[in-house]
């Protein structure tokens, strides 16, 4: 099966952009890993298939495969690359597009100076529909890793996610405590783990541990996650520029039942085609 693909990244966070409107092609699990694969595939942190739309009010449907194959509800990076890909293909000639994912309608659109804003809704804070189990909502929760408590926010951006405020990001122990927190039981779909230093009220750094990723060089979700757990401890002011090993993007959430968005350029790589074997 010869396959179709654009390798796409914002801020280093890289994606395979699989586009079903002008290919017939269907993912698998099993197909995703492959693809992923930085030795034996194209090599990305996820997939990204672009459908026709279930519903005449978006324009796109968008499916996130991560790097083990599994599916994502969300992911912002991930989205913006979309959009970009879609109006730069011409299937499209807007610069406000709707896009259905597994969890919402994320709007995006398409900025004079070649950034992509993607909308990315309300955070979400109550423990069952992260999911998180926890006896009540809280702004910060005590976990124990190995012996050793820590205090994390939680919440889901359509994904869910966890937030530990650290002193450096440089000496933060993202793979060990990433590996175990991502997978921990009080998770029943697992967690993306976001490590946050506050530089000063208006910027922050950021490392993230993708859960069937692993650290990724940005993560678009984590970022709102992060900046969202910063504003509610009064720790940064509602516009925030989040530094990430792959870049710098833009937060803002302005607090209650806003929605959180997130400016940043995206990169097209290059196109390609895979000739796919089962």
């Amino acid at each position: 099966m010869r396959i179709k693909f654009s390798k796409m990244h914002g801020s280093g966070n890289d994606f395979v952009i699989i586009n079903s409107l002008v290919q017939n092609v269907r993912i698998s699990a099993t197909m995703a890993r492959r693809i992923a694969d930085r030795r034996l595939g194209v090599g990305c942190d996820q997939l990204l298939f672009i459908q026709p739309p279930l519903n005449s009010e978006t324009d796109f449907d968008l499916n996130f495969y991560n790097h083990d194959g599994s599916e994502a509800e969300q992911c912002g990076n991930g989205a913006r690359c979309a959009a970009h890909y879609v109006f730069k293909e011409k299937l499209t000639g807007n610069r406000q597009i709707k896009m259905q994912t597994m969890s919402a309608v994320v709007h995006l659109k398409l900025n004079d100076d070649k950034s992509v804003t993607a909308d990315m809704g309300k955070p979400i804070f109550n423990p069952k529909k992260i999911p998180f189990i926890a006896h009540e909502k809280s702004m910060l929760y005590q976990i124990d890793i190995e012996g050793t408590i820590l205090d994390i926010s939680v919440l889901s951006m359509g994904n869910p996610h966890a937030v530990i405020t650290v002193n450096n990001t440089d000496n933060a122990e993202v793979e060990k405590i990433g590996k175990i927190l991502q997978k921990h039981s009080r998770f029943p779909k697992r967690v993306n783990v976001n490590f946050m230093q506050v530089v000063n009220r208006k910027k922050i750094k950021l490392r993230v541990f993708e859960r069937g990723v692993g650290e990724t060089p940005a993560c678009g979700t984590g970022a709102c996650a992060a900046v969202v757990a910063g504003i509610q401890q009064q720790l940064i002011d509602s516009t925030v520029e989040v530094s990430l090993p792959g870049g710098t993007i833009e937060v803002e959430w302005f607090g209650g039942n806003n929605p959180v968005k997130i400016t940043g350029r995206v990169q097209h790589v290059y196109d390609g085609i895979l000739n796919y074997e089962k």
